[in-house]
């Protein structure tokens, strides 16, 4: 199920064959090619060989679940946003999801509308700033214009969420951010979503920079970049 991408193609994955298609009606409307794929060796293969710019991704498939599906594509250096459905608002599917390089998630039943919204905002982040503004704090460059990060002399591989909190933190060393304001800020959303998920990039992120990491955390408030 495919259609010319003005806005490029989105890879739908999901087998309520009801739910893809009001999805897909959605996306189409707003301009985005859909591929829809009901499995998740499916998807698997069709993010290989179609290379999408997000993917829409049902946590509970038959045989591979989505959870299996982001942790072979984030393993095969595949960095495409990919935002989780799930059927339940339950923290563990959602932790270990981002935990895996999910980008966002959103919880069934769900507004199309929002579903869209969040590629968009996914996908506007994705594009990153015009320039190439380099930021430079402990042993951590992040270079804003080439949307590339590297602690000491190492590269490393971060997905959209991750990259755009820790540029949100380093564009303001020292300034403390609540969990609620780095939300709305980076997720563009307020603090329904849960503060849980701050946290857990947080860690994904001191986990991938090692040592050069900037952050800290501020007890009580929230975190903060060390200054340069």
């Amino acid at each position: 199920m495919t259609a010319d991408p003005g806005r490029g193609l989105v890879l739908v994955v999901e087998d309520d064959r009801a739910i893809a298609e009001l999805v897909t009606l959605y996306l189409r409307r707003d301009g985005f090619g859909v591929h829809v794929e009901v499995d998740g060796l499916g998807a698997i293969a069709a993010a290989r060989r179609l290379r999408p710019v997000a993917v829409v991704l049902d946590i509970g498939l038959p045989g591979v679940d989505g959870v299996e599906v982001c942790r072979r594509m984030r393993a095969a250096d595949d960095w495409t946003p990919v935002l989780f459905v799930t059927a339940r608002d339950d923290e563990v599917d959602r932790v270990l999801g981002l935990e895996l390089g999910a980008d966002d998630y959103i919880t069934k039943p769900f507004s199309p509308r929002e579903l869209v919204a969040r590629v968009r905002t996914v996908l506007r982040r994705a594009s990153g700033p015009v320039g190439g503004e380099v930021l430079r704090a402990g042993g951590t460059r992040l270079d804003l214009g080439q949307r590339r990060v590297w602690s000491g002399d190492a590269e490393v591989a971060l997905t959209t969420t991750e990259f755009d909190l820790l540029a949100h933190l380093m564009r303001r060393p020292g300034q403390v951010f609540e969990r609620a304001q780095l939300l709305s800020a980076v997720w563009g959303y307020a603090a329904a979503a849960g503060t849980r998920t701050v946290d857990v990039h947080i860690a994904q992120l001191r986990a991938k920079l090692g040592a050069g990491s900037p952050i800290r955390t501020v007890r009580g408030v929230g975190y903060a970049a060390d200054r340069g």
